[in-house]
């Protein structure tokens, strides 16, 4: 090419040549290890419900729970997280913390099936309450800070009685981690590690997931407690404030639109850090997959690829099975 030089010692294409090569030179590496499973549970027996808007994903009821978690962990994946559905709801969400609620039966029934699949709680109200919103609600519809945190002591001390290795508060609360901890040493569980929520965003990729958890709002939305997405310094507050108060782990929500903030975290930030690939992100690329636009192994490979590379210790994703088996193929 006319005007054109390079230097002939430099040629990159030479580690490319053969797929051993690739192998050998790749600096991200995708393992069944990475990820943690989601899962939806609903009271009842012998229930496989479903979720329309995420095609292979479906609500399970407490007794179909073993064969989940052994075929989960013969896949090499560590570690799920629970989202429960409620037998009836309330202005408090009195299920979330109640001894014998969805969750707490779901802890104990995967903790006796498979002892060493690391269980993970989603702490957080909307499932819960009549209102769909993420706490206690004043007169205004305004989420009171304060008399939420009092709740999540009392979801995560149930939880950690039940069983479950990490508790996730996921609300965007002020002070909640703090308050967790707090809750959890008062009882004794030390061991019970805390993985915030420590980035989520007010994002429209969560669509798919209030069908999955029944918890749409009842009312407006969640913008006034989940960031704003053009909100990247905020959310090194909001990272840097969970670290003081102990958190274990950090999480982003969602993932690949904020890759960016995920590899500050990462860089910044001496915890493990865990991002989110949400319901939308999932949805989509299936939605694709099925009309024949994208291959969808490699369009899912290719974005969890891309969250480890940009600072996920670990990935809560839909695709956890399915590229669980991908990877091993």
């Amino acid at each position: 090419m006319a005007g054109y030089t390079h230097h002939a010692s430099l040629r990159p294409r030479r580690l490319r040549a053969t797929p051993t090569l690739r192998r050998m030179v790749r600096e991200t590496v995708l393992t069944p290890d990475d990820f943690i499973y989601p899962l939806f549970v609903v009271h009842g027996q012998g229930q496989q419900r479903p979720i329309g808007s995420m095609p292979g994903q479906h609500q399970w009821s407490v007794d179909m729970l073993p064969r989940q978690a052994e075929e989960i962990a013969s896949l090499g994946i560590p570690a799920v997280i629970l989202f429960g559905l409620p037998a009836a709801k309330d202005a408090i969400g009195s299920e979330n913390f109640a001894e014998d609620g969805i969750v707490q039966q779901a802890i104990r029934t995967l903790k006796d099936a498979v002892p060493e699949l690391v269980v993970i709680t989603d702490v957080c109200m909307c499932e819960y309450t009549d209102h769909g919103h993420c706490g206690i609600l004043d007169e205004r519809g305004y989420v009171v800070n304060d008399a939420t945190l009092e709740v999540l002591q009392r979801v995560v001390r149930s939880h950690a009685e039940a069983g479950a290795d990490i508790v996730a508060p996921s609300g965007m609360m002020d002070g909640m981690v703090a308050t967790i901890r707090q809750a959890l040493d008062a009882d004794g569980a030390h061991n019970t590690a805390i993985m915030a929520y420590a980035a989520k965003f007010a994002s429209g990729f969560y669509g798919p997931f209030r069908e999955a958890a029944d918890s749409p709002p009842a009312f407006g939305d969640r913008k006034q407690y989940q960031m704003d997405p053009g909100n990247g310094r905020e959310a090194l507050l909001e990272v840097a404030l969970d670290v003081a108060e102990g958190a274990d782990i950090l999480m982003v929500k969602p993932a690949l639109p904020y890759l960016d903030v995920l590899a500050q975290v990462h860089a910044r930030f001496d915890r493990p850090t865990a991002a989110y690939h949400v319901s939308g992100e999932y949805a989509m690329v299936k939605a694709a997959a099925q009309n024949g636009w994208i291959d969808e192994r490699t369009v899912a490979l290719e974005s969890l690829t891309a969250i480890k590379r940009a600072g996920a210790d670990m990935i809560v994703t839909y695709f956890a099975k399915d590229a669980a088996r991908w990877l091993k193929a």
